[in-house]
């Protein structure tokens, strides 16, 4: 059984008809690690920290996905078991709030040579050791390395997965020069998802 760890609802509809056991963190690493635990002592033979990403090396464009060989810490690199998904292949970070700032981006791809960040996969990945098992990583760029995400974009998950449509549009309210920053998430974000789809068609399919 693989089960697979996402961060919002979205991602896990794409993954509904893999046969995958499917759980969501909300972006929130240290759920990612608990809901990956208790898949690994459910019987899980894989963990898999899937769905989207921010970009951390410069110059990748939304939908680039990552078939990473590693998940950096401060402090080691986990390395992932091979996958069988088309995908670029490198280290994927995990940080414990969006990293929405530029120059934020910048500086952790400085130190950790990885090529995006998300917030789950050192969650898994601790998650798989403990329990003996394999793990894997396959993450897709849906803001690039060198854009700033909207302020609203910070509440925008609850800790389920969910949008919190409430937190979002107040913070439209205090500052409406986001909403045009929101339209490029959204269009980049759906960029992203599809080509998550495919990247997971063809390891279902293949």
């Amino acid at each position: 059984m693989i089960g697979a760890i996402v961060g919002f609802g979205a991602e896990a509809r794409i993954l509904a008809h893999t046969g995958w056991r499917v759980a969501m963190a909300g972006g929130r690493p240290e759920r990612a690690e608990a809901l990956a635990r208790g898949m690994a002592q459910d019987g899980a033979t894989l963990l898999l920290s899937v769905g989207t990403a921010g970009g951390l090396a410069p110059g990748l464009p939304p939908g680039t996905v990552i078939n990473a060989d590693g998940v950096w810490t401060p402090d080691r690199v986990f390395a992932c078991a091979p996958f069988a998904a088309p995908g670029r292949p490198g280290l994927i970070a995990t940080v414990d709030t969006v990293l929405a700032d530029a120059r934020d981006k910048r500086a952790l791809f400085e130190r950790s040579g990885a090529l995006a960040v998300d917030m789950e996969s050192v969650g898994v990945a601790r998650a798989a050791l403990d329990a003996g098992i394999p793990f894997a990583v396959l993450r897709v760029i849906a803001d690039p390395a060198e854009r700033t995400l909207p302020k609203a974009t910070l509440t925008a998950l609850d800790e389920n997965g969910g949008i919190r449509l409430g937190a979002v549009f107040a913070s439209i309210l205090r500052d409406p020069r986001q909403i045009g920053g929101l339209i490029r998430v959204g269009r980049d974000t759906n960029i992203a998802l599809a080509a998550l789809k495919a990247a997971v068609t063809a390891h279902t399919t293949g």
